[in-house]
């Protein structure tokens, strides 16, 4: 089954995050959803998550990660040394999460937004979810 990353699809950091993840993920492990489409909050809503939750969330194994436990857990199976960045697991949540939300709550300020969700191109189309698909 493949692992679900829900992503804030008008933030251009979020948006560039996802085409990272996408160059350092070869075996195609991951699809994605922004938290704006159907799908995505219909995902969203199907998790034990916070209903105001606007982070980045990763779904794996019927199981949701939000913050930074999602980030890391991402890391843990990304190509090349980005894998290391899991050690960071160790460090509590609500400590790791203070960086987390600081970042998240400038994003826009920093990265700026956009007025609608990234289009894929037609290579990684495939890896993000439609509207009535799970």
């Amino acid at each position: 089954m493949s692992k679900i990353i829900l992503f804030d699809g008008v933030c251009n950091f979020c948006s560039s995050s996802v085409k990272f993840i996408i160059k350092r993920d070869k075996l195609a492990k991951f699809k994605f959803g922004s938290l704006q489409s159907k799908i995505g909050q219909e995902l969203k809503n199907n998790t034990n998550l916070p209903e105001n939750t606007d982070s980045i969330i990763l779904i794996e194994d019927g199981k949701s990660y939000d913050k930074s436990t999602a980030a890391l857990r991402i890391s843990k199976e990304l190509d090349g040394l980005w894998k290391l960045f899991y050690m960071l697991i160790i460090i509590p949540k609500p400590l790791r999460d203070i960086a987390y939300n600081y970042l998240a709550k400038n994003r826009y300020k920093w990265f700026g937004k956009k007025n609608e969700c990234m289009l894929p191109s037609p290579e990684i189309r495939s890896r993000f979810l439609q509207d009535g698909q799970q």
